[in-house]
């Protein structure tokens, strides 16, 4: 098969890197592994290239996957990306994570996404809520994405790495899971273009305070006054 190849990235839960030319896949991999975006992305890359037959010299395009998800984690990924592309002289582009998702659930179904009436793709968010987005049969994107309590997400069929941890609150229905980045590869070129910043859709937990704190003292903590013997 001829066309552009494509190597995908995305950070966004767990660390994945996928190749591709044209609609082939030719290496789909991931390291479950939440922690250590840092220390296993580059030779994740190096081992789909690899698998690929392939060098950093022979790829065209760079596409990654920009969430939603934590900060350090997205942060990672596509600074790699843009670092690559600009090594590469090679475009990069980023789309939304879900989005994946939610294609791999429509090809899974013959395009009609299982679901006459739609569907949802969720992520864990941790805090005890989740990054949500809500589609149309056919996989397009309607509403989202979003952070918030299961309670938030619409009650359609739910699907994705979040469909299964709030059982009575999600309905989870049979779908993908996981990312495939071999699927991120193939068709990532051809999903909404999501521009190139990360989608945190959260504040990053450690901030600088805006201001300093005022410091009064009380009347019991001033210093005493000194006495006639003391001056």
């Amino acid at each position: 098969m001829s066309g552009p190849v494509v190597l995908a990235l995305d950070t966004s839960t767990v660390v994945a890197a996928g190749v591709a030319r044209g609609r082939e896949a030719l290496a789909s991999l991931t390291v479950a592994d939440r922690m250590q975006h840092v220390e296993q992305l580059i030779p994740l890359i190096r081992q789909a290239l690899a698998e690929a037959g392939l060098s950093l010299a022979d790829i065209d395009r760079i596409v990654v996957g920009l969430g939603p998800g934590p900060f350090t984690g997205l942060r990672v990924g596509v600074a790699t990306a843009a670092v690559l592309a600009a090594a590469a002289s090679v475009e990069f582009r980023g789309v939304c994570t879900l989005d994946v998702l939610a294609a791999q659930h429509s090809a899974e179904h013959d395009g009609a996404g299982g679901e006459a009436t739609g569907f949802v793709v969720a992520t864990d968010a941790r805090r005890k809520e989740v990054y949500w987005a809500q589609y149309d049969s056919a996989g397009t994107r309607l509403l989202g994405p979003r952070v918030g309590p299961p309670e938030d997400v619409p009650g359609l069929p739910t699907v994705g790495p979040a469909a299964d941890l709030y059982p009575g609150r999600l309905h989870a229905v049979m779908g993908p899971r996981t990312l495939d980045p071999g699927v991120l590869a193939a068709i990532g070129w051809d999903l909404p273009d999501a521009g190139t910043e990360p989608l945190y859709l959260r504040r990053p937990d450690a901030a600088e305070p805006t201001r300093r704190k005022p410091v009064l003292l009380t009347r019991t903590e001033r210093p005493p006054r000194p006495t006639r013997g003391d001056r």
